[in-house]
C-alpha cells in the first residue's frame, strides 16, 4: 500500500489522467448499460403446452399427458414433473435442478416430444420459458371511433385485418422488437355449413367432403419442358382464387349428375369462434402487443416502437384510433429514476452531514470527489460483467453511496492529524496518514464485500435477483478502497497548493517536448481547476457558516444529553442490560407476525381485476360482465383509462388450471396525478361494486412481479378421481376449522358441463360399425374439419367443414346426426346414449400419479408446525389404501 501511495503522490498527473480515463470509460459504459426493470431472470423450468382443441380434461390426460410423461421424464437432470390436463390443453411442467443449462435442456426436450405419436388433430407442442422480462413491453390497440349499427361484426373484421395486414408489418422491422402479437376482434375463416340430410342422400361423410375439397385445392409442379428452343416449367394451377370457386367444387358424379359444394353446404367469408374479446374503455377493441429481443434495452426500443406508432396514426383510416393501453418503459423510467434520485439525495445529505462534523470544506470536497468516480468505475465493471442498469443494480449503487466515503473519511482524518504537526509536509502527512491506515481500509472494505458478495452465488430466484445488487454493492466498494489510496493522498497533497515534481524523466525528449509544448494548455487546465476549486471551497464556506453555527448549537446540547444518559447507564447496569433485553426480546417475539415477501405489490398507478364466472359460462357473458364494470370504474374520479380481456384465449402467461371463456382480467390505470391513497380508494370501491354482481369470483390487485405456490401443499395421490376428490374435500374442511390456516384450497375443482355420448357397443356392432369411426364421425360433425386453407388477401385462411349451427346446437340435435351405415342413415341416438354431466376443471399428475392438492397459508406458528398438523388431520380421514399423501 505504502508503494502505491507514494506513486499517487510523485506522480499527480498520472492519477488524474487515470481517474479521467476511469470517467471517461465510465460514462460510454453507461450508455452502453441496458435498461430493464428487473435482472435477467432464468427459471430451471420447462412448459411443453399442447392443444387440443375441443377435447375434455380425460382425452386430454389420455392421450396427451401420459404419452408426452413418458417420453420427457426421462431427460437428464430433471428434479420435478406436473402435469396439469384442463379442457382443450395440456400443460407438462418440467423443473430441473438450478444451474442446469436451459438451452441444452428444451434441445433434449425437444428431441423427446418429436419422438411422441399425438392424435392428427393435435397441434405440435410448443416449449415455454417462463421470465418476467419476457412480458410484452408495449400494448397498443387499435379501437374504432365510431360504429355502425348491425355491422359491429364486420367492422371488427376489417378492424383486425387492419391490424394484421398493416399495423403487425410495419412494427416487426423496428429494431430490438422480437415479436408482434394480434388478438381481438374476428379472424378470418371461410365457413362451409353442411347439410347434413343432403349430405346422407349422397352417402357422404364431413370427411369425404373435406378431401375432396383438399384434392381440388392444389397447385402442383410439373417439373421442365423445353420446345423450339425455349424452356418451360409446367405447372399446375387449381388452388381456389374466391369464395365462389370454392363453392362450385364438384363434390359428386354419379352417371352424369354432377352435385357442387353449394348443392350440399353453405359456402361464406366468416370468422373464427371467439376464446377472447379485448375492450378498452368499454369499447371492443384488436390488442397489439410488441416484445422485445432477449438483450435490447427496454426503454430505447419502447421508444422505437413510440415512434413508429406515431407514423402509423398518422397514415390511420379517420374511423380508426391507435392507443398505449401499457409500456412497461414508463414504469421502468419512474422507477429507476426514483432510485437515481434517492442516490444522489443520500450522496448530497451525506455531503453535508460530513461537513458539518468535519468542519473543512477542502476535506469535504475531497471526499465528495470519490462518489462520482466510484460510480462511474463501477459502471465499467457493470459493463464488463452484462449488468443491466435495473431497480436492484441501482439499489445496489445507492447502497453503496453512503459507504463510499467511509474509506475517504478514515484515510483523510489521518492525514488532517499528521498535517496539524508544523515539522511534517503536506506530501509527507499524505503519505504516512494514508499508509498507517492501509490495513484498517482494506479490512473494512473486505469485511463489508465479505457481506455481500455471497449473495451473488446463493442459488434460486433470490440468488438472481439479489446477484446485480451485490456486485454492484462490491464493485462500488473495490472502486473506493482505490480511490483511498490514490486520489486522496494526491489531492491532499495539493489541496493547500503543495506541487510534486518529477525529475526523473527531465532528461528524456519526449517528455521535455511535452512540457516545452503541449503541456502549455494541460498545465493551463490544471491551474485553472486548481482557482476553481480554491474559489468554490471558499464560496461554499461563507455559505455554510450559518448552518455550521446551527449545528453546533444543536450538537452541544445533544451531546450534553448523551453524557447524562451515558453516566445514568453506567451507573443503573442493571436496569440498562433490563431494557436491552427486553427490546431485544420483544423485536424477536414480532418477527413471526411479520409478512414476508420477495418483493411487495408495485403501487404504479395501476391495478388488476381477476375475475372467474361459473364453469360453462359462454364468452359473451363474461365480455358483458367485464364491459358493464368498465362503465363503472370510468365514473369514478381519478380513473384514466380501463382495458379488458374476457377469455384466456392462446395467450403465452394463460394458466392450464385458471382457463376458458369464463375468466377474466380487467386492468385499471390512473391518472398521471394519483396518489396512492387514491388508488387505495380505487380499489375499494371496485370490490364494493364487484361484490353486488352474483355469481362472480373476483380478486383485486397491485401488479406483482412474481408470484410464488401456496406455502403449504399437501399431495394425495391416487388413481381413482372421485377418491381423490372426496378425500380433498374434507380435507379442507377439517383445515378450514382450524385456526392455523387460512385461504384453505383444493386442486379439484368442478368444470365445464359435458355432454357425454355413451356407445352402446352391441347396437353398434349389429350395424357393422366401430365405436372409433362413429366418435370420429361425430366430433368432425360437431366440430368441424380443416381440411386445406385458402390463399385470400395475401394470407393464407381455414376453410371450416362441420353441419350448420342449426344442426348442432343443443342435445337433441346432438343425438339427431345422422351415421352413415353402408345402405342406411341411423340416428346417433339409436347407438349411444347422449346425457349430461359434469367433470372435473382438470387433472392434475406428479412423477406420472394422479393427484388432488390441498393448499393453505400458515398463520400461527411455523410451516414445518403447520405441515405436522394438516398431516394428523389428514391422517384422521378415512381413505382407501391406494391413496396416499404427503407435503410436497
Amino acid at each position: 500500500a505504502m508503494n502505491i501511495v507514494a506513486t499517487a503522490i510523485a506522480r499527480p498527473v498520472t492519477v488524474a489522467m487515470a481517474t479521467f480515463a476511469v470517467a471517461l470509460f465510465g460514462g460510454l459504459s453507461l450508455d452502453r448499460l441496458g435498461l430493464n426493470l428487473l435482472p435477467e431472470l432464468a427459471y430451471p423450468t420447462l412448459t411443453v403446452r399442447t392443444d387440443f382443441e375441443g377435447a375434455a380434461p380425460a382425452e386430454v390426460e389420455e392421450q396427451i399427458t401420459r404419452r408426452l410423461e413418458e417420453r420427457v421424464g426421462v431427460i437428464n437432470g430433471l428434479r420435478r414433473m406436473h402435469s396439469i390436463s384442463a379442457a382443450e390443453r395440456s400443460d407438462v411442467v418440467l423443473e430441473f435442478a438450478w444451474g442446469t443449462d436451459m438451452t441444452n435442456a428444451a434441445v433434449e426436450v425437444r428431441e423427446k416430444l418429436d419422438l411422441v405419436r399425438l392424435p392428427l388433430e393435435v397441434e405440435r407442442p410448443s416449449i415455454l420459458r417462463l421470465n418476467p422480462n419476457l412480458d410484452p413491453i408495449v400494448r397498443a390497440a387499435v379501437v374504432l371511433r365510431e360504429r355502425q349499427a348491425g355491422a359491429e361484426t364486420a367492422q371488427l373484421q376489417e378492424l383486425r385485418r387492419f391490424a394484421e395486414d398493416v399495423v403487425k408489418k410495419r412494427l416487426d422491422p423496428v429494431l430490438g422488437v422480437a415479436a408482434v402479437l394480434v388478438s381481438g376482434g374476428f379472424e378470418d375463416e371461410i365457413a362451409v355449413d353442411v347439410d347434413q340430410e343432403r349430405l346422407a342422400q349422397l352417402g357422404m361423410s364431413v370427411q369425404s367432403l373435406g378431401q375432396r375439397l383438399q384434392a381440388a385445392n392444389i397447385n402442383l409442379s410439373g417439373g421442365r419442358l423445353t420446345a423450339r428452343g425455349e424452356e418451360f416449367l409446367v405447372r399446375t394451377v387449381n388452388e381456389f382464387e374466391s369464395v365462389a370457386d370454392i363453392a362450385e367444387t364438384i363434390v359428386f358424379q354419379d352417371q352424369g349428375r354432377v352435385l357442387r359444394l353449394k348443392d350440399v353446404a353453405t359456402v361464406y367469408e366468416s370468422h373464427k369462434e371467439r376464446d377472447s374479446v379485448m375492450r378498452v374503455d368499454g369499447s371492443e377493441a384488436i390488442e397489439i402487443a410488441m416484445y422485445k429481443e432477449g438483450d435490447a434495452n427496454t426503454v430505447a426500443v419502447a421508444a422505437a416502437i413510440h415512434e413508429r406508432m406515431e407514423e402509423i396514426a398518422a397514415d390511420l383510416p379517420t374511423n380508426y384510433e391507435l392507443v398505449t393501453i401499457y409500456d412497461q418503459a414508463e414504469f421502468i423510467s419512474a422507477a429507476i429514476d426514483e432510485v437515481r434520485y434517492a442516490a444522489i439525495l443520500g450522496g448530497l445529505f451525506a455531503v453535508i452531514v460530513l461537513y458539518l462534523f468535519l468542519k473543512d470544506v477542502r476535506s469535504t470536497l475531497i471526499v465528495t470527489a470519490t462518489i462520482p468516480v466510484s460510480v462511474l468505475a463501477t459502471f465499467v465493471l457493470m459493463d464488463a460483467f452484462d449488468i443491466t442498469l435495473n431497480i436492484m443494480s441501482l439499489g445496489g449503487i445507492a447502497l453503496a453511496v453512503g459507504m463510499l466515503m467511509d474509506n475517504a473519511i478514515v484515510v483523510l482524518e489521518n492525514i488532517a492529524r499528521h498535517r496539524n504537526d508544523p515539522l511534517t509536509t503536506l506530501t509527507d502527512a499524505a503519505r504516512r496518514g494514508t499508509g498507517e491506515m492501509g490495513g484498517a481500509v482494506l479490512a473494512s472494505t473486505m469485511t463489508t464485500i465479505a457481506v455481500f458478495l455471497p449473495l451473488a452465488f446463493v442459488e434460486g430466484i433470490a440468488g438472481q435477483l439479489f446477484r446485480d445488487q451485490a456486485l454492484t454493492v462490491t464493485f462500488a466498494l473495490l472502486a473506493s478502497l482505490g480511490l483511498a489510496f490514490t486520489l486522496i493522498p494526491m489531492l491532499s497533497a495539493i489541496a493547500r497548493g503543495a506541487g510534486a515534481t518529477n525529475d526523473a524523466t527531465d532528461d528524456v525528449p519526449a517528455v521535455r517536448w511535452w512540457r516545452r509544448g503541449l503541456g502549455v494548455p494541460f498545465r493551463l487546465a490544471i491551474r485553472g481547476a486548481v482557482a476553481g476549486w480554491r474559489l468554490a471551497t471558499r464560496a461554499l464556506a461563507l455559505l455554510a457558516g450559518p448552518a455550521e453555527w446551527a449545528f453546533d448549537q444543536v450538537y452541544d446540547r445533544v451531546f450534553a444529553g448523551y453524557d447524562v444518559l451515558l453516566r445514568s447507564a453506567l451507573r443503573f447496569r442493571a436496569l440498562t442490560l433490563s431494557v436491552a433485553f427486553a427490546a431485544l426480546g420483544g423485536a424477536a417475539a414480532l418477527v413471526p407476525n411479520l409478512p414476508v415477501e420477495l418483493i411487495p405489490p408495485l403501487s404504479q398507478g395501476e391495478f388488476r381485476v381477476d375475475i372467474e364466472l361459473e364453469p360453462g359460462t359462454r364468452l359473451e357473458l363474461t365480455d358483458a360482465v367485464l364491459a358493464e364494470a368498465q362503465q363503472t370504474l370510468l365514473t369514478f374520479p381519478g380513473v384514466a383509462t380501463t382495458y379488458s380481456v374476457a377469455g384466456t384465449g392462446g395467450r403465452l402467461d394463460a394458466s392450464a388450471t385458471r382457463g376458458g371463456e369464463q375468466i377474466g382480467e380487467l386492468s385499471v390505470v390512473l391518472a398521471p396525478d394519483a396518489t396512492p391513497s387514491d388508488e387505495a380508494r380505487v380499489m375499494s370501491l371496485t370490490r364494493d361494486r364487484l361484490e353486488s354482481v352474483p355469481a362472480v369470483q373476483f380478486t383485486v390487485e397491485r401488479p406483482q412481479l412474481f408470484t410464488f405456490a401456496t406455502p403449504l401443499e399437501i399431495e394425495i395421490a391416487g388413481n381413482d378421481l372421485r377418491a381423490l376428490e372426496m378425500v380433498a374435500e374434507r380435507l379442507v374442511a377439517a383445515m378450514s376449522a382450524s385456526p392455523s390456516f387460512s385461504d384453505v384450497e383444493s386442486s379439484i375443482r368442478p368444470g365445464y358441463p359435458e355432454l357425454q355420448i355413451e356407445f352402446d357397443q352391441e347396437r353398434t356392432a349389429a350395424t357393422g360399425l366401430f365405436v372409433p369411426d362413429v366418435a370420429n364421425r361425430v366430433v368432425r360433425k360437431i366440430r368441424g374439419d380443416v381440411p386445406t386453407k385458402f390463399t385470400w388477401r395475401d394470407k393464407r385462411v381455414d376453410i371450416r367443414v362441420r353441419l350448420d349451427e342449426t344442426e348442432r346446437n343443443s342435445k337433441a340435435d346432438v343425438e339427431n346426426l345422422l351415421v352413415d351405415a353402408g345402405n342406411r342413415q341411423i340416428r346417433l341416438g339409436a347407438l349411444a346414449e347422449v346425457s349430461l354431466a359434469g367433470g372435473p376443471a382438470d387433472i392434475q399428475r406428479i412423477g406420472q400419479n394422479r393427484v388432488a392438492v390441498g393448499s393453505a397459508h400458515v398463520d400461527h406458528g411455523d410451516l414445518a408446525l403447520g405441515g405436522e398438523e394438516a398431516l394428523g388431520l389428514l391422517a384422521a380421514i378415512p381413505h382407501p389404501s391406494n391413496v396416499s399423501s404427503r407435503i410436497s
